[in-house]
């Protein structure tokens, strides 16, 4: 793999099916919740996942990684074997305070407004801060007992845009607390997909469907979208088509970058 270009305002990202996507930002090379399994069901401790694509590339065509944004650790189209494989070469997963446990001691929790400072190859720092995210529809302390723990980042840096990673979330509510602390987002790495299961709070959404995705980038002021987590999953129920009709109504086409999949 050729190596990403230097990173400007408008800096490329990398996507590869699912949450999966790879980016250069403050001369730091970052992946999001790595999952690079091939077809097939991936049993669970709820309903079993069922993958229908593979990934557009695999892990050793990745390049070298500095960090990993996990957004949580306990479901396959998240966090697959070959992606727990793949963090013990990483020095650094930022994850939620629950993942890190698991994952050992090169992972890092974050709680919701903690932050860690990155140091930059070429001098300074990259601040990522945790930020709230809640995996299915409701209350965290109604939802985060039956679908886990979740955290999506915020990346600043001086110099750099302001970049949202938001992991597993449903809630609007989370991205207004978001959009109050980091009032204009240059990069949003939007996961959504509209996943539900039948058997999980009568069907209701486990992540944005793609109204509420657009909705998000109003509230996050975004100047440009990314969608992930839309893709390549039995569960994902609204796709490609359905993001960019709802970005379109929205007055948002301008706005949606579906990133690099070469």
């Amino acid at each position: 793999m050729s190596s990403l270009p230097v990173t400007t305002d408008q800096f490329p990202v990398r996507v590869f099916g699912g949450p999966t996507a790879l980016f250069e930002y403050g001369g730091l090379r970052i992946l999001t919740d790595p999952t690079f399994d091939g077809p097939g069901d991936y049993p669970s401790a709820g309903p079993t996942l069922t993958k229908t694509e593979p990934s557009i590339a695999g892990p050793a065509d990745l390049g070298p990684i500095d960090v990993v944004l996990l957004s949580h650790d306990q479901h396959a189209d998240n966090l697959d074997h070959s992606g727990r494989a793949l963090l013990a070469d990483i020095l650094l997963t930022l994850t939620t305070t629950g993942a890190a446990q698991r994952l050992g001691d090169k992972a890092k929790g974050l709680a919701n407004w903690e932050s860690v400072e990155l140091d930059r190859p070429d001098g300074g720092t990259v601040t990522v801060t945790g930020v709230p995210a809640i995996h299915g529809p409701g209350k965290r302390e109604e939802v985060e007992p039956i679908s886990g723990q979740v955290v999506g980042f915020v990346l600043t840096g001086d110099g750099l845009p302001t970049v949202y990673v938001s992991g597993d979330n449903a809630s609007l509510d989370a991205v207004k607390e978001i959009a109050e602390r980091f009032p204009t987002i240059d990069t949003a790495l939007l996961f959504a997909g509209a996943p539900r299961f039948p058997v999980l709070y009568d069907g209701g959404l486990l992540v944005l469907d793609s109204t509420q995705a657009a909705h998000a980038a109003q509230l996050l002021d975004a100047r440009r979208v990314v969608p992930v987590h839309y893709d390549s999953w039995a569960h994902f129920t609204e796709g490609h088509e359905k993001l960019a009709a709802a970005f379109t109504a929205a007055g948002l086409a301008d706005r949606l970058d579906w990133g690099q999949h070469a």
